[in-house]
């Protein structure tokens, strides 16, 4: 049997823009997509901090800091917002209990403050 768990999250991320008008998707500062081992066009699901709202997006590379929402999701957040990006994974339950996600916490300036990568 397989079960989801997390593989990767940007803890408190904060929100530099939305562009209602861009196809869809979430911009990420480039070097934060490799540091939490997203893939770009990989599912994420976005937790607002601030409204409570939950949706799902997928990734595309964005520029030194950049937490952008682009498409319907620029509606459900605002610039300044702090954000919970996370992404799972379909692990084998007999390897489950040795998974370690990545877990990066962001500073206001979506710097790396903190990791756990299980390693």
């Amino acid at each position: 049997m397989q079960i989801a768990m997390l593989k990767s999250k940007l803890h408190r991320a904060t929100v530099t823009g939305s562009d209602l008008n861009y196809e869809g998707s979430i911009s990420i500062d480039t070097e934060l997509i490799d540091a939490a081992r997203f893939r770009v066009n990989e599912k994420v699901d976005v937790y607002n901090c601030n409204t409570g709202a939950r949706f799902s997006t997928y990734v595309i590379p964005g520029t030194r800091g950049q937490i952008c929402l682009n498409g319907a999701a620029a509606r459900l957040v605002q610039s300044g917002d702090q954000v919970i990006i996370v992404s799972y994974a379909l692990v084998d339950e007999s390897e489950a209990d040795g998974h370690r996600p990545v877990v990066l916490i962001l500073d206001p300036e979506n710097r790396i403050k903190d990791r756990t990568d299980g390693h």
